[in-house]
């Protein structure tokens, strides 16, 4: 791959019917840094940081293994976005009282991380995840 093709950032593209509760929301709840905003008559777009990105990719059977452990039951669909945060449950209550619905609360993984999941505005499916360092 040359460096003209190899991918330097990886943008979800998210289209939410309400577009202001989604920006309060992902942009003063969750804190994500704003980019650059850009408006026309024909609608609004805002490009929020995130941190590093990765991409990934699960079979079926390890995606309903995940939702087991984090909510207890298969909920999620083909997509579903992973946040990493230093206090799950401050965050978790943060995004609850700016109106994310709270599917599980915080809850210790086999692979030692506290993992939340919540349904989030835009119809995105959210987990939070504070990495508790390696398991002795």
């Amino acid at each position: 791959m040359s460096d003209e093709t190899a991918v330097r950032e990886l943008r979800l593209v998210v289209t939410a019917d309400d577009y202001d509760e989604a920006l309060r929301f992902y942009r003063d709840a969750l804190g994500l840094p704003e980019r650059a905003a850009f408006s026309s008559p024909d609608g609004r777009v805002t490009i929020l940081e995130a941190g590093r990105a990765t991409l990934e990719i699960t079979d079926p059977h390890h995606a309903a293994f995940i939702d087991d452990v984090e909510v207890g039951r298969r909920v999620a669909g083909h997509i579903r976005v992973a946040f990493q945060v230093g206090d799950s449950t401050a965050a978790t209550a943060t995004l609850a009282a700016a109106g994310a619905e709270v599917l599980a609360e915080p809850t210790r993984t086999p692979w030692n991380s506290l993992n939340s999941r919540m349904e989030a505005p835009g119809s995105l499916q959210l987990t939070l995840f504070e990495e508790l360092g390696d398991m002795t």
